[in-house]
Order: C-alpha cells, then structure tokens, then sequence
C-alpha cells in the first residue's frame, strides 16, 4: 500500500481509505459486528490507515467503533458532522455540532478525531459562521485534530475560499468530473489535504441494467451515455482501472471506498498497485467526459 501526504496536515494517508456509510446505512441492519471485525481488521493488517465515518451514517460510528477501538493508534479516524439519522435532520448550529461531535466521539470509543468535517451543508451554512466556529472549538477542545468540510458543486468552492479548512472531501470519477476543474485546482493551490468519496462511481454500471436503488440512477445514466470501452471488461479490472482513473489525478490523497464484503478491500488494493493510469488512458475519459458532459452532470453528494 503506498501513503501521500495529506496536504498541510502532514498525516501521511493509504491511497485507499474505509468507507462507513455502506455498512451503517444497510437496510435492516444486515450487517454484523462479526462482519465489520473481520472487514476492519484484515483492512488494518494490509496496510489501510483511513477510517472514514459520519454520525449520519447510523449504525457506523458504532460499529467501527467496537471493531478496532483498540487499535486506535494504528489509523486515522475522520467522520463528519451537522447531519444525523440517516440524513434525516440537520443542526448547524455551534451546539448541536459540537453535541454531533460528542457523540460520535463516545460511539467511536476515542478521545480525538484526527480529522472531522461538515457534512454537505451548504454555502449560505458555511458563510454564517458559526458551523465553522463549532469546529474550530472542537479542535481548540482537542476533540479533533483538523477540520474539514465534505461537499461538492459550490459549496465545496466556497468552503475553499473561506481558507479555514485543513481538508475537503469531494466527489470524483470516471462520472462525475466536476470537481477536476472546480474545485481541485484551488485545493492543489492552496494544499488542501483531498478525500475522494465516490471513487468508482459505486460501480453503477455492474449489472449491465438500471439499478433499483436510485442513489445510483444519476451514475448509471450518465455512464450510459458515455459509454466507456472498459466498462465492457471483466468487472474487476473495470473497477480497477476506474480507480487508477481517480488516484490519477493530481492533488488526489486519499480515496474512500465503501464495501461490506470481506476481501473486496484486498482486491482495490492490489488493483493500484499498477500505480497512475498512463496519461494517454486518463486523457481518454476526461476528453470522453468534456465531449458527452451535460451542464447539469454537477458533482453528486
């Protein structure tokens, strides 16, 4: 597994992070402790170092926490806050961020978090202060080592130009473009530690028909039209060159990726260890992207 460094906050991150919405926000709660030990720890033993989570996120911060509590010191902990229940309620106020923030300190079973980031609230939120403020006391509290913010389109623009936040996570891949000419320059310029969420494109294109879960309609349209050549390959190595396609792309630290079955974490490993894509190969799907794009292909939250 190869480390970058997360822009000024010198945490030296795995190019693949753990993902925590998808075990957290399984239907039923299918999922179980025994599944996210076994998912966690093997991820932990391979070299994976980014556990990413969200108190929106339900049974997440939970799990994970009883999974490897007691292999704190071996990871960096992010999660996010403002939203809770599954996104169901907001509060971007100083007191309910900071009760956010408690919270998931006490489900994760740790004092700090290394990173912890508002979630895709908007710009207005951002420009009002005082979501802002309650990150910046948390981190004064030491109840969090930097802040950032986890958005896109331009609210994610707007949280860069406040100059206030160590990190921003955004979304990037082989269907959603945006955030390589919107927002990824500034944090290049600025050095802005990037998270990638969505980092295959949730593989939308896996069953060949339109998935029944709209969460995936915009991705599986859209790459329907641009029609790839390797999305015709074996599905394996399609998600793997999708995801040398992100990793690829300058500025890029960190991508989050999200599963709930033992070893599939082993396989993206191995699948970038061919390392960036050959620039004729990414030049391919961001001219494909510049010539099929629609308008309103805007970056998906």
């Amino acid at each position: 597994m190869n480390y970058r460094t997360l822009g000024n906050t010198g945490l030296k991150v795995s190019e693949l992070g753990f993902g925590g919405a998808e075990i957290g926000l399984q239907p039923g709660a299918t999922i179980t402790q025994q599944t996210v030990n076994v998912l966690l720890n093997e991820a932990l033993d391979a070299g994976l170092n980014v556990i990413d989570t969200a108190s929106a996120y339900l049974r997440s911060e939970e799990l994970i926490g009883a999974a490897v509590a007691g292999r704190r010191g071996q990871f960096l902990l992010f999660s996010k806050c403002g939203a809770t229940d599954g996104f169901a309620r907001a509060d971007w106020s100083k007191k309910g961020i900071l009760a956010h923030i408690e919270g998931s300190l006490r489900a994760l079973k740790t004092d700090y978090l290394d990173v912890i980031q508002l979630h895709s609230c908007s710009a207005e939120v951002l420009r009002a202060g005082d979501a802002i403020d309650a990150l910046i006391t948390a981190r004064d509290r030491g109840m969090a080592r930097f802040i950032g913010y986890s958005g896109d389109r331009e609210h994610a623009l707007a949280a860069l130009q406040l100059d206030v936040f160590d990190t921003l996570q955004t979304s990037l891949n082989i269907a959603d473009q945006q955030a390589l000419t919107l927002t990824l320059p500034l944090a290049r310029a600025k050095n802005v530690g990037v998270i990638i969420k969505r980092p295959v494109a949730n593989a939308a294109w896996r069953s060949g028909t339109r998935p029944t879960d709209s969460y995936h309609h915009a991705y599986y349209d859209r790459l329907k039209a641009l029609n790839y050549d390797f999305l015709k390959w074996p599905l394996d190595e399609a998600v793997a060159h999708a995801l040398r396609f992100t990793l690829s792309v300058p500025g890029v630290h960190t991508a989050i990726v999200g599963t709930t079955r033992p070893g599939r974490w082993q396989q993206n490993a191995k699948a970038i260890n061919a390392g960036n894509l050959e620039r004729a190969q990414f030049d391919a799907i961001t001219a494909r992207w510049t010539e099929v794009a629609s308008v309103d292909w805007t970056g998906e939250t």
